[in-house]
């Protein structure tokens, strides 16, 4: 077998996605339910004080900013209390 045949199989590379889907969901439910009035830039910096931990070599992306400026916004529904 070769090395780059070494992979997780499809239900596996499934099941890892939706957990980390289910982790940046929750930081972001979360910040926009506890922390109303809170500016993209200070969202920004609790969403990745969140994931940083939580990933192997984590790196902020334009994901992070789009869910940051939606929390400002007040545009995450599912944070209504």
């Amino acid at each position: 077998m070769k090395a780059e045949d070494i992979r997780w199989n499809e239900p596996a590379r499934a099941k890892i996605l939706d957990d980390a889907d289910a982790v940046l969901r929750e930081a972001v439910v979360d910040i926009a339910r506890s922390q109303s009035g809170i500016s993209s830039d200070d969202a920004f910096v609790e969403l990745n004080r969140r994931m940083k931990d939580r990933f192997i070599d984590y790196e902020p992306g334009p994901d992070i900013r789009k869910y940051a400026d939606a929390i400002a916004a007040g545009e995450i529904e599912d944070a209504q209390d």
